[in-house]
Parts: C-alpha cells; structure tokens; sequence
C-alpha cells in the first residue's frame, strides 16, 4: 500500500511536527513556480521546521514522505508550466469565513515557500519592472487570502465591496500562479542562455 501524505501527517507520532497538509501544498506550490530549480535536499527540511533532524523515527517513513512531496512538486511544476493546475480539493470559498482554513493554510505555506526563493525572483524581477507588477499581483492576492479579514477591511475603506473581489482572486490564482511560473521559467531560460 501506497502512503497518502494525509497518511502520514495523520501519525499520531508526527502530530504538530511537520506543514499541515494545506500549508506543505502551498509551500511546495511555491517551490514548483520557482524560477530556478532548487534541490527538494534544500528545502526538504522547511516542512518540518527547518531542524536539521526529521521528526520521522524510521527512514522508510521520511523516504515515503519525500518522495510523495518530489512527485507533487513534479505534478505542480508540469501544471504550473501547462496553466493547467488547479487548487487543491479542499482549498475553497466559505460564506462564513470567507476562506476555508485550508485555503488559508496553503496561502501561508506558499507565503513560507517563496520567502526562499525571494531573491531569485526579485534578481528576475526587479522593483520598476514589468514583470515585478505581476509578482506582486501574484503576492498580494495570496497575502489576502491568507488574512482575509484585514484585507475586507482594507477594501471596505476604499468603498468596494470586498467579498465578490475574494471570488475574483480566489478564481483567477491558478491562472496567475501558472503565468508567473511560465514568465520565470522564460526569464531563467533567457537568462541562462545569455550567459552560455
């Protein structure tokens, strides 16, 4: 039987140790939109804190557990690259809360996730750039998701009715996360070959 990352994150053993499942979707979103490719060896480690030692207590667990996030990253990046990715199943709307917890769960680990990869998107995108609006679309849009109360308010001061815009940005995030990858992998290629 194959292990399910809900699986594993439901160990009983591993509880409150590593990214709830939302939170390692969106890191790991953050780490296939990435416009260089970085080794899972050096992010690995993030989704349970960044401690140099796992919370895993037998290496087949850990193994089952990295391959499992490699091949979601390898399913997100060809996504990503296609502009066919889509949220994940429980990463919804919610009339009460605007967002559900997960959606904000998988704001907050891609909030985590590009804050590794800041530099190189800034060296791509620098500030006065074209490209730099679009990074920026792309990261206030999840920044809202992830805080939606303060960010209603926010547009409730400058007189719009926030709540059709939350289905606006919820609607167009996988499209924009996919150009914003698409635009990276372009300017990192372009980059590579000038330097050829």
């Amino acid at each position: 039987m194959s292990l399910s990352l809900t699986t594993i994150l439901s160990n009983p053993e591993l509880e409150n140790k590593l990214l709830t499942e939302a939170q390692t979707q969106g890191f790991i979103a953050a780490m296939a939109a990435a416009p260089y490719l970085i080794n899972p060896n050096e992010w690995l480690a993030f989704l349970w804190g960044g401690e140099e030692t796992s919370p895993f207590t037998n290496a087949e667990d850990l193994e089952a557990y990295a391959n499992i996030v490699v091949n979601l990253w390898n399913d997100y990046r060809e996504a990503f690259l296609s502009g066919t990715w889509q949220w994940p199943e429980e990463c919804k709307l919610d009339d009460e809360e605007i967002v559900t917890s997960e959606t904000r769960q998988f704001s907050e680990g891609l909030l985590q996730g590009w804050q590794l990869t800041r530099d190189d998107w800034e060296t791509l995108m620098p500030e006065e750039s074209e490209n730099n609006a679009l990074l920026g679309g792309v990261l206030l849009s999840i920044s809202m998701l992830f805080d939606p109360e303060t960010a209603l308010s926010a547009l409730e001061e400058q007189g719009i009715e926030g709540l059709g815009e939350f289905t606006e940005i919820y609607n167009a995030v996988p499209m924009m996360l996919s150009g914003l990858t698409m635009r990276g992998y372009e300017l990192a290629e372009a980059e590579a070959s000038r330097d050829e």
